[in-house]
């Protein structure tokens, strides 16, 4: 097929040996087959900004950390320059998050690098030769949903364990490869702790792929483990190898409220003590001094 405009640059360095076809366009994207190296692999040519129809940046962009305050000023300022490096770091998300997630021994496509906005990964095949079905365009059996579903659910307690939500899991974002499910399509994945909402966001991502595979196998539909996986995760008690059970208990204790509000008048009271400490500009150790005062006080 004829090269296109974009590919043209990483044909001319050697990257890319030839382009065969077209597999995919989407909101975000364009991704082709591409010969490099003497392999196949896909060529992701990330839209311009302008273009794309994913309307949600800022929401998933929250929590990212700047490598450079300049930068970062820029970007919360809006400024001509910090557009542009708002744009460039949205475009890095992904292949960030492919190298921290393959080294989490997360199943997703291996990255060879980023150029000019074109990611070349790994292709994912189905083990004849073709290219990997995405979930939407299979039908499984009752025992392949429940292998596939236990194989997910374990990626994205990896995933989580490596610090990131994929912020858009669906059926539509997921490859059926000869070795089980693979997750692509990463530029919206977020901070797990950073983002305020990604708690909603694991929540959503994993109810989808419940919702997906209990299609084929009905007594799925009755598990929980968003709910298990992310509060073990608030906890510090999550890890790659946790045992979940598939439910959640909400805890309904009552909320002992004068406890709570005696622990926010504290607080209150401590970061009052270190204000008028710094604005008189005492020493190290005279306000751990003052608060030990206080607590005494308090104590008689």
């Amino acid at each position: 097929m004829k090269i296109p405009k974009r590919l043209q640059p990483l044909v001319d360095d050697g990257l890319i040996d030839a382009v065969e076809s077209q597999l995919m366009s989407g909101k975000e994207a364009q991704v082709y087959v591409v010969r490099s190296h003497g392999e196949r692999r896909c060529a992701k040519v990330f839209k311009e900004a302008k273009q794309r129809s994913f309307k949600q940046a800022v929401q998933y962009q929250e929590g990212r950390r700047g490598r450079n305050s300049r930068r970062s000023r820029a970007m919360a300022k809006k400024t001509r320059y910090g557009q542009k490096e708002q744009e460039q770091a949205w475009l890095n998300a992904e292949v960030d998050a492919l190298y921290r997630l393959a080294a989490a021994e997360v199943r997703v496509p291996k990255p060879y690098g980023f150029i000019d906005g074109v990611l070349l990964m790994e292709m994912i095949g189905d083990g004849e030769g073709l290219t990997a079905p995405r979930l939407d365009d299979v039908t499984l059996s009752a025992d392949e949903a429940r292998e596939h579903y236990a194989k997910i659910i374990r990626d994205v307690v990896r995933m989580l364990c490596a610090g990131l939500v994929h912020g858009d899991l669906s059926e539509f974002n997921v490859l059926l490869a000869a070795d089980g499910p693979v997750i692509i399509d990463l530029p919206q994945a977020v901070d797990a702790a950073g983002n305020n909402s990604a708690e909603w966001m694991f929540e959503r991502d994993v109810d989808n792929m419940r919702r997906y595979f209990g299609h084929f196998a009905l007594e799925l539909l009755a598990t929980d483990y968003a709910k298990e996986i992310w509060a073990l995760f608030e906890a510090g008690e999550l890890h790659p190898e946790s045992q979940l059970a598939g439910r959640f208990v909400e805890d309904t204790a009552p909320v002992d409220v004068d406890e709570l509000m005696t622990v926010i008048d504290d607080v209150r009271e401590e970061e009052a003590l270190r204000q008028a400490s710094h604005q008189r500009g005492d020493e190290p150790g005279v306000e751990e001094a003052a608060a030990e005062w206080q607590e005494s006080q308090r104590k008689r």
